[in-house]
């Protein structure tokens, strides 16, 4: 299975999203605000990373447009996470490179098919 890494500041939600993961057999690692995500990423390099936006230090934007514009982290798929409400989120994550993009609330049969979208040999 892949190895995942979970940008999110709601410790909550970011623990129970690393159980759901780790219940389908991923790695997971978890991080608290952007620059703790950025070196986490820097650090152990996942295949996927699950990314919210608002994030304390940086934002999930500049993280992912941070880690999309440098030659050892690049190839990272990275899933955006924005609040429902807030579409113009989701142009500006594909802006910053973002690979696709996930709306709170969701139920986690939608977050497995998207990490198995961008997790698709060939993507």
């Amino acid at each position: 299975m892949a190895k995942i890494l979970i940008v999110e500041d709601e410790r909550p939600v970011a623990e129970n999203l690393q159980a759901l993961l780790a219940a389908k057999g991923h790695e997971v690692a978890l991080a608290f605000d952007g620059p703790e995500g950025l070196a986490a990423a820097r650090a152990n390099p996942p295949q996927a990373m699950l990314l919210d936006i608002m994030l304390p230090k940086m934002g999930g934007f500049d993280v992912c447009r941070i880690l999309k514009t440098q030659s050892e982290t690049k190839k990272i798929k990275i899933i955006m996470i924005t609040g429902l409400g807030r579409m113009g989120d989701v142009e500006t994550a594909f802006q910053n490179g973002a690979d696709d993009y996930i709306i709170k609330p969701f139920d986690s049969e939608r977050l497995f098919k998207k990490l198995d979208k961008v997790l698709a040999p060939g993507k």
